[in-house]
């Protein structure tokens, strides 16, 4: 691991997953890792890092993997041109262990403490920060209303729609049609939860399998995402994203 050390009072931590091999983005990914693709004007990952930063997180781990890891240092160097005050790496042997198995690298780094944790990919406009700020313990998921739901973790509601029942990861037939976004707020339980998890039929430890064991203990919140939010993991998605920060940039696509 690599790290840049300052002491920082904050004890809420940022945690991007930008590991993976990202086949799907296939042959874009052959030159470098996915999260270093640009959306619009910037690398992939500036968006994430951005809407921590936003959030009044200010110490933030990158946990990457795949023959394109070092790509990161050479673009994020310290992270401090970028805004961030404490910047460490760490890298992922398995870029195919799932979302879970990434975030169990990020224990040390949570030092006792609770983290935001955001997938590299995913680009928003929104503003977590009054949920950063009243964040006490368990688990918050994000939720955004999409057109493919069965590409993502998609929660079954009660009838009142207020309560989740349960979160299927990609399922054949949806139950709703909003997807958990790939940012959440976890205390440090999660590394226990993680811990207990086996591998799926994919052979990765699941990070909905992580959420419903919250969900089971009751201690599992959510809220819906305001304004935009896309991931940028397939070759549609990645076109979205970049459409949709040239237009909010001011470019004139007529």
């Amino acid at each position: 691991m690599i790290s840049y050390r300052l002491c920082l009072k904050n004890n809420m931590k940022g945690v991007i997953l930008a590991g993976g091999l990202a086949t799907r983005l296939y042959p874009l990914t052959h030159a470098t890792n996915k999260h270093l693709l640009p959306v619009y004007d910037k690398p992939m990952i500036f968006y994430p890092i951005e809407t921590l930063l936003k959030a009044g997180i200010e110490e933030i781990l990158v946990v990457t993997g795949g023959p394109h890891a070092g790509d990161f240092i050479r673009v994020l160097k310290d992270g401090k041109y970028l805004g961030i005050k404490h910047l460490e790496y760490t890298y992922q042997e398995k870029p195919d262990g799932g979302i879970a198995d990434a975030l169990a690298l990020a224990e040390d780094f949570a030092d006792g403490g609770s983290v935001v944790v955001i997938l590299g990919d995913n680009t928003t406009d929104a503003d977590i920060k009054s949920q950063v700020k009243n964040f006490k313990d368990g688990a918050m998921i994000f939720l955004k209303k999409v057109a493919d739901p069965e590409r993502y973790g998609v929660p079954e509601f009660s009838k009142n729609g207020k309560k989740i029942l349960k979160i299927e990861e990609k399922p054949k037939t949806p139950k709703s049609d909003y997807a958990v976004t790939g940012l959440y707020l976890y205390d440090n339980d999660v590394f226990k939860i993680i811990k207990t998890l086996k591998p799926s039929a994919r052979g990765q430890l699941e990070i909905t399998d992580v959420n419903n064991i919250y969900l089971k203990k009751d201690k599992l919140k959510w809220a819906e995402i305001e304004g935009f939010w896309t991931d940028a993991g397939t070759p549609a998605s990645l076109f979205k994203a970049n459409l949709y920060w040239a237009v909010k940039k001011g470019v004139n696509l007529l």
